[in-house]
C-alpha cells in the first residue's frame, strides 16, 4: 500500500476513532488531501525533461468551527498531509518550488464543512540557513527492569500562527510573510518566486519587524530594472499599510496586515 493510501486509510480510521468527536460531519482530512493533489495537478508548470514545477505551500482556509475542532491536531494533520502531497509529487514527477508545507488557518465567510486551498510557491524562511547546534539531551534513566526512560519528552519547535502574520494576495493566492525578511524576484533563490519577465532576479524585499505588540511591515526596492511601485508611486523604501497595492513588473499584489 502506497503512502497516500496509508495516510488516507489512517486518517479515515481516525474519523471513526479517537478523532470522531472532533470531525463529525465537518471537514474530513481525506478531503483536504484530495484537494491538495488536485491543486498540485492544476498548477503544474512544465519545466522540460519530463519534469513540472508545482506549488510547495498549501494554505488551507477552514471555517471557524472546523478550525477550532482541528486545531488540536494541526501538527499531526499537517505532517500527514505533507507526506501525502510528497508521495503524489514523486509519483507524478513533479518538482515542488521549495519544501512542501501545509498550513491550517481560519478563513473568512466559510460555512462548516467548506474549505479553500490556496496553493503558492514560497521558500520556507531561513531554509538556506543551517539550524543552530542543539544541546545534548539528558541521559536516559534506567528503570529497575532495564528499560530506558527519557527524563524529558522531546520538544517541538513553536509554530507560527499564519493568520496573525501579514501576507500578500497575488492573483488570488495567499503568500504568508512568515519570516522577518522575504525576498521577491524571478530567481529561484527568492522566497516568493514571480514568473514575470518584467521582474528582476532579486527585485524587492519585505521586512517584518515588531513595534511593541504590533508588527510593522516595509518594502524596499533592490535596485530593480523596472522599479517597485506602491499604490502607483515608485518607491525606494516605504512602510506598508493594509490594502496597499504593490506592482513589480507586470505582477500586482495586495498587502494584508494579518489578524490584529
Amino acid at each position: 500500500m502506497g503512502i497516500i493510501n496509508r495516510v488516507e486509510h489512517g486518517l479515515a480510521k481516525a474519523v471513526h476513532g479517537a478523532f470522531a468527536r472532533a470531525f463529525k460531519s465537518e471537514v474530513q482530512p481525506v478531503e483536504i488531501a484530495s484537494a491538495i493533489r488536485r491543486a498540485m495537478d492544476d498548477r503544474a508548470a512544465l519545466l522540460g525533461h519530463g519534469r513540472a514545477m508545482v506549488p510547495n505551500l498549501y494554505t488551507i482556509e477552514l471555517s471557524a468551527t472546523d478550525y477550532d475542532r482541528l486545531g488540536d491536531y494541526e501538527d499531526e494533520l499537517s505532517d500527514d498531509l505533507v507526506a501525502a502531497a510528497q508521495e503524489h509529487a514523486d509519483s507524478q514527477g513533479y518538482q515542488p518550488g521549495g519544501p512542501l508545507e501545509v498550513i491550517l488557518i481560519e478563513g473568512e465567510g466559510l460555512e462548516t464543512g467548506v474549505f479553500r486551498v490556496r496553493p503558492a510557491t514560497a521558500k520556507r524562511p531561513g531554509s538556506d540557513t543551517p539550524p543552530p547546534p542543539r544541546s545534548a539531551p539528558p541521559a536516559p534513566r534506567p528503570t529497575p527492569s532495564g528499560t530506558l526512560v527519557d527524563e524529558q519528552p522531546p520538544s517541538r519547535p513553536a509554530r507560527v500562527n499564519p493568520s496573525a502574520r501579514p501576507w500578500l494576495d497575488i492573483s488570488g493566492d495567499r503568500y504568508p510573510l512568515l519570516g522577518s525578511l522575504t525576498t521577491l524576484g524571478r530567481d529561484e533563490s527568492a522566497d516568493i518566486v514571480l514568473d514575470d519577465p518584467g521582474v528582476s532576479r532579486r527585485h524587492s524585499e519585505i521586512r517584518v519587524t515588531t513595534d511593541g505588540p504590533h508588527l510593522v511591515t516595509s518594502i524596499r526596492d533592490l535596485n530593480s530594472t523596472n522599479g517597485t511601485f506602491v499604490n502607483g508611486e515608485r518607491i525606494t523604501s516605504v512602510r506598508l499599510e493594509d490594502g496597499d497595492r504593490l506592482t513589480l513588473g507586470r505582477t500586482s499584489a495586495t498587502f494584508r496586515a494579518g489578524r490584529r
